[in-house]
């Protein structure tokens, strides 16, 4: 399989595996490695976390809800138990990092710069399930610059961030992003949601609300994906609601240049395997070729 060249890091396929739903990579021993374009590892702080109380995930129509609340080991087991292994693994591994603050943001990049088995960064800016930081670095396009450019300035490594859609215009923080430094941009992360428990009247996630993601979310994303794609140089990851490779199809013919699935694997693991599979039985290259350009703005 030929591989591609996005964001400054080369893929073996246009499909990664998403932040969240793939772990560190060592939790999923049914997917077929061999398809995967790449991955993105669970989101990282700089100190381990405990993460929202449980209940966590909660099935909806058409999708799900989840407020893990970004538990994690922390960096420095990061690096210790998960980053010798990615070193032999034939994929790249992005981590995706997370902050508190603009400088938060920064120590954790400079710390992972030059990790063997780290080949970029995922700037976490529109995370919805925490307290601290997430949304609210992405939501401001001063803030999601000032991000990116901190990270920018601490790293070599490639800086790909993540946006939310829960902005008013997503074409200018994106502008935000690539003029700070970013060499790519993921769109879009999970809507916020809430389902209620009947028998209780009490929200069924503990944490209240939750990252809304699935097909139910696809329609959303590939809009907003295609509002970064038109507005940007720098290349798009789409990301919502990838099912199969129509799914991917339409991200990639609304200007992305790859795309990341997520939810999909939580009903067959193989997810991304069928769907690299599929996408090179219908020859993905040939049809995105001059696709792109006569998808409507409007």
């Amino acid at each position: 399989m030929s591989g591609l060249s996005v964001g400054g890091v080369e893929l073996r396929s246009p499909v990664l595996a998403a932040s969240g739903t793939f772990g560190y990579g060592t939790e999923v021993p049914l997917c077929d490695r061999r398809r995967l374009g790449g991955m993105v590892s669970k989101g990282i702080f700089l100190q381990p976390r405990p993460g929202a109380p449980p209940p966590r995930i909660v099935e909806t129509p058409s999708g799900m809800l989840n407020a893990i609340g970004l538990q994690g080991p922390g960096v420095e087991a990061l690096i210790r138990d998960y980053c010798p292994l990615w070193a032999d693994w034939d994929f790249p591994v992005l981590v995706n990092i997370n902050g508190e603050s603009v400088a938060e943001y920064a120590e954790l990049a400079a710390r992972l710069d030059g990790v063997p088995g780290v080949s970029g960064m995922e700037v976490n800016v529109s995370c919805p399930n925490v307290r601290e930081g997430g949304m609210f670095f992405g939501k401001d396009p001063a803030q999601a610059a000032a991000v990116t450019a901190a990270v920018r300035r601490s790293t070599r490594l490639p800086v790909w961030v993540k946006l939310t859609p829960a902005v008013t215009d997503l074409a200018e923080v994106a502008r935000a992003c690539e003029s700070s430094g970013a060499d790519a941009l993921c769109a879009i992360n999970t809507l916020v949601g809430m389902s209620i428990d009947l028998s209780t009247g009490r929200p069924r996630l503990a944490f209240g609300t939750g990252g809304l993601s699935g097909p139910a979310i696809h329609p959303i994303a590939v809009h907003l994906a295609h509002q970064a794609a038109q507005s940007v140089a720098i290349p798009v990851i789409g990301i919502g609601g990838i099912s199969g490779a129509e799914d991917a199809l339409e991200f990639l013919y609304a200007g992305c240049q790859a795309v990341q699935v997520g939810t999909a694997t939580f009903i067959d693991p193989n997810a991304i395997g069928k769907t690299v599979e599929a996408l090179e039985a219908l020859d993905w290259r040939r049809l995105v070729e001059g696709t792109r350009s006569t998808v409507s703005a409007g």
